[in-house]
């Protein structure tokens, strides 16, 4: 996935500023994809130039709301049917617990026992977002609590198999 393509399918849902969404990236997207704010303004930059989106309205201080255009849902719709998946998957906790025979069994247990409570943690997380989401029927809300459905899964997930690995270790 891109950010590009991120991009496009926040603005399908409704024009939106670079500061919208960047809160929408924090807020609902955290789970899935990141971005950062010179990131997000740089990508705007290159869509807009692409003929993708264009400004939908300006207001005080230089603020720019932006629209997808006809060209970019194009792009978009092509991308969500067309284009294969990357499959490269790069986890660097996996990559760490990989050589944590370096540090010895103590510190490895300490090692996947922060892990399970990163899980803990981000359960916690996205029970709260979910509880302060005024969920509707719309395409945002369903397709939204599919991925959140999907966090929450795998944060169980990574919880439940840290316990395991630190038994391992034993």
């Amino acid at each position: 996935m891109s950010l590009r393509h991120a991009v496009l399918g926040l603005l399908e849902e409704h024009p939106m500023s670079g500061y919208d969404l960047l809160k929408r990236f924090e807020q609902a997207m955290s789970n899935v994809w990141a971005a950062t704010q010179s990131q997000l303004y740089g990508e705007l930059g290159k869509l807009e130039a692409a003929g993708q989106i264009r400004v939908h309205a300006e207001g005080p201080r230089g603020r720019k709301e932006y629209e997808i255009t006809e060209a970019g849902r194009t792009e978009l719709r092509h991308w969500l049917v067309d284009v294969e998946p990357n499959r490269v998957t790069r986890n660097e906790s996996l990559l760490r617990v990989y050589f944590l025979g370096v540090v010895g069994p103590e510190r490895a247990r300490e090692y996947l026992e922060y892990l399970g409570e990163t899980g803990r943690r981000r359960s916690g997380r996205l029970e709260e977002l979910e509880a302060s989401i005024d969920w509707g029927d719309d395409d945002a809300s369903v397709y939204g609590r599919l991925v959140l459905e999907w966090g929450k899964r795998f944060s169980a997930m990574q919880r439940e198999w840290a316990e395991w690995a630190v038994k391992q270790v034993e």
